[in-house]
């Protein structure tokens, strides 16, 4: 294959992936300007709990990785425990459950689906490990 065929094989893939593209950009744009609102609501103090729970809001989020720390930091502000924050943090940067459709279009659905499943498991433990490890410092 040349170049410019190479070009015209992109270039149609770009085509066929912009109506999802747009779709959940625009799904994500909404969800993610809902939920911040309600944040705050969903810690109930209890580590373990609030880890999971920090752990699904970020993996239903969508945004940059720096968005992501400025909610992370105001968390941390309002009293969500550290392992909380890590958690969602962690997961907001590696786990898509808004991008899913486009990634299982682009790259299959077995592997974004195994992807964020594993993204997800592997966030907590490293939340949790870094905790401990940042108590273990201080």
């Amino acid at each position: 294959m040349n170049l410019k065929q190479s070009i015209f094989k992109a270039g149609g893939n770009l085509r066929k992936m912009i109506p999802i593209l747009v779709g959940v950009l625009l799904l994500a744009t909404l969800l993610n300007n809902l939920a911040q609102r309600y944040y705050d609501k969903l810690f109930t103090g209890n580590y373990l709990k609030d880890t999971f729970i920090g752990a699904i809001a970020g993996s239903l989020s969508f945004g940059m990785a720096l968005t992501s720390y400025v909610v992370g930091g105001e968390f941390l502000h309002n009293g969500v425990s550290l392992l909380a924050v890590t958690a969602f943090v962690m997961t907001w940067t590696t786990v898509g459950i808004m991008m899913l459709p486009l990634e299982a279009k682009m790259l299959g659905t077995k592997f974004a689906v195994w992807r964020n499943i594993l993204n997800f498991i592997f966030a907590i433990v490293i939340s949790i490990l870094t905790v401990l490890i940042l108590n273990m410092i201080q």
